[in-house]
């Protein structure tokens, strides 16, 4: 991740026409809606893991065909089966029982399994709405792709839609819904939604999800990097009050510092071009997590800037409280630069070098449409 994120969740899903059976989601007592796409049968099971309740997809699609993945592929139960869609331009999922006006994480996930016995991988686009979402690209029958926006619902309804764009059969293995809070994260409105891009678990041998987040939100471990020192601890990392992501404590235990107070860690994110508009290149919200896992002496400094392109991402230097988590992010997305390029720099009085427990990146994309064609 010093030159690149080390973590890679391709994301894809998409909304708007053909192959839709509505009927009303299975909504669990979180608010929680957890599909296994590919699932036979009526009945559904309890995720080992997560402790939630996944249900068979047949009541929210009428195309497609259920297929097991190879036995090859050794994967947990959600992953063992997939919907494939070898037929139609667009088919889609519908998802009612939603709440007009309230935001909410939509995830899709995708594990190829080599389930048809070809081991060819495919590419296909994924829209939310008639918006276009993202590109799955599958690059190896045990590779998962992770599709995950945050939105505000603009009816009771919303349909994903997988669209075939002639580079291979679409599929999908599980489809999510998890509500959030209308405070977290407010660069998702009711006209601009985040598509996530990575979400990393710093310092961390170990991915987090519910019930550790209570907001079902995946992090992806990302262990150490040249020149990092890893830094945990066991007691409990607390919110701001007025905090408005809510990262949970589990994920911010964890974190790096640079091996000395004269060594920056650096974080790169290359921008991508925007979906359909192949020469746009979108923007990009950030959301860096920072707390003091130790109780320092008197004596000692942990003190640093953020810079994003050489320039202070910031105003002002960073003294962080101890078990207390700080939050760097832009209210709104950068289109500034092609290539985004994060240090985080002690300064001449530190004697301590900078920390990093946890990180979040998304693209933001226009909602108009997300839910119109699951209302017509």
């Amino acid at each position: 991740m010093a030159s690149r994120w080390l973590l890679l969740l391709l994301l894809g899903v998409a909304g708007g026409g053909g192959g839709v059976l509505q009927v009303h989601a299975q909504v669990d007592s979180l608010g929680f809606i957890s599909i296994d796409c590919g699932l036979p049968g009526e009945a559904g099971y309890m995720d080992n893991i997560t402790k939630l309740w996944y249900t068979p997809d047949a009541g929210y699609t009428d195309a497609g065909t259920n297929r097991n993945i190879s036995p090859e592929y050794q994967a947990g139960k959600s992953w063992r089966n997939v919907r494939s869609f070898p037929a139609g331009a667009r088919n889609c999922y519908t998802l009612r029982s939603l709440v007009f006006g309230l935001k909410y994480l939509i995830r899709a996930m995708f594990m190829h399994g080599n389930y048809d016995g070809l081991k060819t991988w495919p590419i296909f686009d994924v829209h939310i709405g008639v918006n276009y979402w993202q590109t799955v690209n599958i690059t190896d029958g045990d590779m998962p792709v992770i599709a995950e926006i945050i939105t505000v619902i603009s009816g009771e309804s919303v349909q994903v839609c997988l669209v075939n764009t002639g580079s291979g059969t679409p599929f999908i293995s599980s489809l999510e819904v998890r509500p959030l809070k209308n405070k977290l994260y407010p660069q998702s409105d009711a006209s601009q939604a985040l598509v996530l891009v990575a979400r990393a678990n710093i310092g961390s041998d170990k991915s987090i999800r519910y019930p550790d987040d209570p907001h079902d939100r995946i992090w992806i471990e990302l262990p150490t990097g040249y020149g990092w020192a890893p830094i945990s601890t066991t007691k409990k990392v607390q919110n701001d009050v007025n905090d408005v992501f809510e990262a949970p404590s589990a994920v911010t235990q964890t974190g790096v510092t640079s091996i000395n107070s004269s060594r920056p860690i650096f974080f790169t994110q290359d921008a991508q071009p925007n979906g359909n508009a192949k020469d746009l290149v979108p923007g990009y919200v950030f959301m860096m997590y920072m707390a003091e896992l130790q109780l320092l002496p008197s004596n000692a400094l942990r003190q640093f800037y953020v810079k994003l392109n050489g320039k202070l991402w910031n105003a002002k230097t960073l003294g962080l409280k101890y078990l207390k988590t700080t939050v760097m992010y832009n209210e709104k997305p950068d289109y500034a630069s092609h290539q985004y390029i994060f240090s985080l720099e002690a300064t001449t009085n530190s004697t301590l070098p900078p920390i990093v427990n946890a990180l979040e990146i998304f693209s933001a994309v226009p909602t108009a449409g997300i839910s119109t064609a699951a209302q017509e």
